[in-house]
């Protein structure tokens, strides 16, 4: 089975609201690893590891993510 590693590095109003709880969840559902953490500067860093499609969903989560949230912007790089 093919896997990927993206970095998402989400800006907005993303901390305090939830995010990186339901971002591991979401994970969970789709059966990929991840790591979300907050950075000092307000974003929160995502590392998703897993098959294609099952990452590209947890990134497109991530460009809405929880209803809380205010998401800004969602940077992808591969890793």
């Amino acid at each position: 089975m093919d896997r990927v590693r993206k970095r998402v590095l989400v800006s907005g109003l993303v901390q305090g609201v939830f995010f990186r709880d339901t971002c591991r969840r979401v994970a969970e559902r789709e059966g990929v690893d991840a790591r979300a953490t907050n950075l000092p500067d307000g974003r929160v860093e995502v590392i998703v590891e897993g098959a294609p499609d099952s990452v590209q969903r947890v990134i497109d989560w991530c460009r809405e993510g929880p209803p809380q949230a205010r998401v800004q912007s969602a940077e992808v790089s591969d890793i």
